[in-house]
């Protein structure tokens, strides 16, 4: 990795590999399992996909690990245009991490209640079930707690919009989507009653951001030119 271009290429396949991970993980099982509000069917559908739950789970560790190797190959490459942003973007980025592995525990721990391990034949099926609906509830606000740092896309766009060989364009949807991971965030937190309405208006720079560069990095790459030697 010894040019912008390649260091961009590989940038964007770390950072498509994540986003496909993340949203079968945390999205598209999710919605596939987990019925709102019902435990008996969620844990019927789980119990009926125990593989899909699995991979579900799988996918959410590889996506975390993942996105280790992600920040450190971001680094590379814009650590040249401000090395204070980049140093935030990495240290704000990997506090994520932890937190996305602790709460897969959520989904393990929803999985034993379900499957009726010896140790839990003092509880009933109902109490089991709503114990595992807790449980996947949790999971989902872990992903609302762990959004509180999405501030490392807002020094990644900022370093996207200084660089020069990136798009203005793409820092200033970066910086957006940080917005969104706040609001996204914080209102459930705050304000669950706006919790829909404001996760819908968020989702507009969410699926616009971190595409848009993925892509772009992926396609187009960047102006090529010579990382700095201090970052190789």
């Amino acid at each position: 990795m010894n040019s912008t271009k390649k260091t961009a290429r590989i940038a964007g396949l770390l950072y498509l590999v994540n986003g496909v991970t993340g949203f079968f993980g945390i999205i598209y099982v999710p919605s596939r399992l987990i019925v709102s509000g019902n435990a008996a069917a969620t844990a019927n559908n789980i119990l009926a996909s125990e593989r899909l739950f699995r991979l579900g789970i799988v996918s959410e560790l590889i996506c975390a690990v993942e996105f280790i190797f992600l920040l450190w190959v971001l680094y590379r490459l814009l650590g040249g245009v401000n090395k204070t942003y980049a140093s935030l973007m990495v240290i704000l980025g990997l506090a994520f991490v932890p937190v996305m592995c602790v709460n897969v525990l959520n989904e393990i721990a929803a999985l034993t209640l379900l499957r009726g391990a010896d140790f839990l034949s003092v509880l009933g099926q109902p109490q089991r079930e709503a114990m595992a609906m807790l449980f996947l509830d949790l999971h989902r606000y872990g992903y609302v707690i762990g959004s509180i740092f999405g501030p490392w896309l807002f020094f990644f766009g900022l370093l996207a919009f200084k660089s020069g060989f990136l798009p203005r364009i793409l820092g200033v949807l970066l910086i957006a989507a940080c917005f969104g991971y706040l609001a996204d965030s914080l209102t459930p937190l705050l304000l669950p009653s706006y919790a829909n309405l404001v996760g819908r208006i968020a989702n507009i720079p969410l699926t616009l951001g971190e595409p848009a560069i993925i892509l772009w990095l992926l396609i187009r790459g960047a102006k090529d030119q010579p990382l700095e030697a201090g970052i190789k």
